[in-house]
């Protein structure tokens, strides 16, 4: 199976692991981030930890880039500008469960 962009998909699940930070540029900052983590926490598809620096998420692959795309895409139409930095980690390959 292959999907749009050409790229082979195998029917078989794969674990995704991202580490997300939100940086809204604008004065008051916390309550967007506040949001944007209690979004996330909605997902009963998710894993979400927060810590004090970032939030770290897992769930199956395309799903969960899917999620954080539309929720990142949120997120800057409400804020405006904002920085997301972003690590992807193939969940599969991890030594330990997150």
């Amino acid at each position: 199976m292959t999907c749009r962009s050409g790229f082979f998909i195998r029917n078989q699940y794969m674990k995704l692991v991202a580490e997300i930070s939100m940086y809204p540029l604008r004065e008051k900052y916390i309550e967007p981030i506040q949001e944007f983590i209690e979004r996330l926490n909605t997902y009963k598809s998710l894993k979400v930890v927060t810590t004090g620096t970032s939030t770290t998420i897992s769930g199956e692959y395309l799903p969960t880039m899917q999620l954080l795309a539309e929720e990142m895409q949120r997120s800057h139409q409400k804020v405006g500008q904002a920085i997301f930095v972003c690590k992807f980690l193939n969940g599969d390959k991890m030594s330990t469960e997150i």
